[in-house]
């Protein structure tokens, strides 16, 4: 089973992604901050990662977790609530795979994520 952690600071957007990711076989795990992403990431490292651009230090998050032996695999979404071109270029020189849109739902997640649960 693959693992996906969901980093955002709100609690709502963290649980509603974890109830539709783990319904798409997922294991999901969850974070509040950087600090607690990059511990958690430390312990196991996760296939796919969200990461909430308006969190504090979230490009600091992506540049450790790409600078950690096994970060290079993970597949990590910078989590933006516009497509700001800044903030694009900003979180792909970080190390961001790719983006997702903020607030995403169900049909997003299925859509970008629901053939890669079990392709692995």
């Amino acid at each position: 089973m693959q693992r996906f952690m969901i980093t955002d600071t709100s609690d709502v957007v963290r649980k509603v992604g974890k109830r539709i990711l783990s319904e798409l076989d997922f294991l999901v795990s969850e974070a509040a901050d950087a600090r607690e992403a990059l511990t958690r990431c430390q312990e196991e490292m996760p296939d796919y990662l969200i990461v909430d651009a308006g969190m504090e230090d979230a490009l600091g998050l992506i540049a450790s977790i790409r600078a950690m032996p096994n970060g290079k695999d993970c597949k990590i979404y910078y989590c933006v609530i516009e497509a700001d071109l800044r903030k694009l270029m900003a979180g792909k020189r970080a190390g961001a795979t790719d983006f997702l849109l903020k607030p995403f739902d169900r049909k997003i997640l299925t859509a970008v994520f629901g053939n890669r649960a079990i392709a692995a």
